[in-house]
């Protein structure tokens, strides 16, 4: 029972006015200072708090109390509650929960973020300063109805998130940014060395196929030329 007994100062009211346990001993099992407990006794401290009893609760038992006052050193050990409570699960589902006192600021840590991080996923936004999707659309399209008023903000400055929070979701987009650029810019340019040969190559083919042209046309004139002279000698 290291959290001390349920209410504990009206426990250690109790214990004050019906047992006469040294105030260290109340103190240790009710989690108060020796002063504090001093001060109930004194009428100082808890004033008009109804004492609870804790062995009808099922905190202490009767023995315990009389070893404990037989022995001003004893410390009191809490008896074992036959009922176990189930663990308290918690729920992160859900924006973050923010200050009625800081809410007012969420749509200028928006914009700032908008402006200074562009790379950051609503989700991502969401997360750091507490907000919906559709606030963050609406600032991004400038149909918000404060728009005009809106002035960037750091968030971590407004107390609405930590650095280390925001600087851990900066280089989680930072992460994705790059195998979402490549996709988006298709091809990439070659290498000059990949380039430089293939223009070489092609400047070869045309010149291989200009020198067979050329060689092509010679040779289709000096048929021509050798016909025509074989005509002539003919009708000589």
């Amino acid at each position: 029972m290291s959290q001390g007994p349920l209410m504990p100062k009206a426990t250690a009211v109790w214990l004050v006015e019906n047992t006469s346990l040294a105030f260290e001993q109340i103190a240790d099992f009710c989690k108060l200072h020796p002063l504090e407990v001093k001060g109930i006794a004194d009428g100082e401290v808890a004033a008009g708090i109804k004492g609870l009893d804790p062995v009808s609760t099922g905190q202490l038992t009767r023995d315990e109390i009389e070893k404990a006052q037989k022995a001003p050193h004893y410390k009191l050990k809490p008896a074992v509650s036959k009922v176990k409570l189930p663990e308290v699960k918690r729920t992160t589902k859900g924006p973050r929960y923010t200050p009625l006192s800081r809410r007012q600021d969420r749509p200028n840590a928006i914009l700032w973020l908008l402006r200074n991080h562009p790379e950051l996923k609503d989700s991502q936004i969401i997360r750091l300063v507490g907000t919906t999707k559709s606030t963050i659309q609406q600032i991004r399209e400038r149909t918000h109805w404060n728009s005009g008023s809106l002035q960037p903000m750091d968030p971590v400055t407004l107390g609405l998130t930590t650095q280390i929070n925001l600087d851990f979701e900066v280089q989680r987009a930072a992460a994705d940014r790059p195998a979402a650029i490549a996709a988006e810019s298709g091809a990439s340019l070659l290498p000059a060395e990949i380039s430089t040969a293939r223009d070489a190559d092609e400047g070869g083919h045309e010149e291989e196929h200009g020198g067979r042209e050329e060689r092509l046309d010679a040779d289709s004139v000096f048929a021509k030329l050798k016909g025509r002279h074989q005509d002539e000698d003919d009708e000589d």
